[in-house]
């Protein structure tokens, strides 16, 4: 690309103009001026534009970065479209066909095949008939977690187990014609200590939170009363993030590993997130220098 051409700064509708007050917003905006700032320095122009925005002429873009299009998963079907038609317009970080496969956690069944240990995993099909009460019996699961392969900010997010199952049998039949759906063991760590997000980009570790539940619950997204924690990784969690991130295919330029110790004591990721994951550079701004170098690096003729 050349210095003459912006860099779009993918956002959505929700997040395009900033709202004083607002804090949620506001750090959107910190951090999207940390990467701005970053890119700028190194001679490339930016611009935070509205992924679904039915005017934008994405020819003029050199590239367009995905930073916090977060509407994506409710409007799914126009969101695929979308990238069907930006790819012939605009190189997308990360790599649209990364996006194709991140967007549904069928990936994990990927990751696992290529030897980087998942949370286990039942998928259950859309248009599938199967109870949900027949399926903890089947897979001998006394607490699980229910949700969809394609969701976000913990939508459509159950814990469940045989007692409770009958309640949510009409609710995943409903779901199922639809989308398809997701069981998972429910995993300890979770409520115990928390899930650990380890930031890497371009391959290299650079910072890590802890997200902890709100007491009595078990989601850590803030949406639902979760909170963020300073983190200091041990050495085998970095190796074990980084290495997550090398089995994509492409390589990621950025990405996040939601991880946790599993319920035998093993390290095991609990989501990838590769389109547009929350990175925090405002806790940790070197991390948004780190993304505008790894960026020239692969733009760079």
């Amino acid at each position: 690309m050349t210095t003459s051409a912006p860099i779009a700064l993918l956002t959505e509708s929700r997040y395009v103009e900033l709202v004083p007050g607002d804090w949620y917003i506001e750090n959107i905006f910190e951090e999207d001026g940390l990467v701005a700032e970053a890119l700028a320095a190194r001679g490339l122009a930016t611009e935070r534009v509205d992924w679904a925005r039915p005017d934008v002429d994405w020819s003029r873009f050199g590239l367009a970065l995905f930073r916090t299009t977060w509407d994506y998963f409710a409007r799914f079907a126009q969101f695929e479209t979308w990238l069907d038609r930006v790819t012939s317009h605009v190189p997308l970080y990360n790599h649209a066909s990364l996006v194709r496969w991140n967007v549904d956690k069928h990936y994990l069944r990927d990751l696992e095949d290529r030897g980087v240990h998942t949370v286990p995993t039942v998928f259950i099909e859309r248009g599938s008939t199967t109870s949900l009460g027949a399926l903890l019996a089947t897979h001998g699961l006394t607490q699980a977690v229910l949700k969809p392969v394609v969701s976000g900010a913990a939508r459509h997010t159950y814990r469940v187990d045989p007692s409770r199952a009958a309640a949510h049998e009409e609710r995943l039949a409903s779901l199922l014609k639809d989308e398809a759906m997701m069981l998972q063991p429910f995993q300890r760590d979770i409520v115990e200590r928390g899930e650990m997000t380890l930031v890497v980009i371009d391959g290299r570790f650079t910072h890590a939170l802890r997200k902890v539940a709100k007491a009595g619950d078990f989601r850590v997204q803030d949406d639902h009363g979760g909170t963020v924690h300073p983190y200091t990784p041990t050495p085998e969690e970095i190796a074990f993030a980084e290495r997550a991130m090398a089995a994509c295919d492409p390589v990621p330029l950025y990405g996040r590993v939601d991880m946790i110790r599993d319920n035998e004591g093993a390290l095991a990721v609990m989501e990838l997130e590769l389109v547009e994951p929350e990175l925090w550079f405002r806790l940790h701004p070197p991390a948004a220098d780190a993304l505008a170098a790894g960026l020239v690096r692969r733009v760079s003729p």
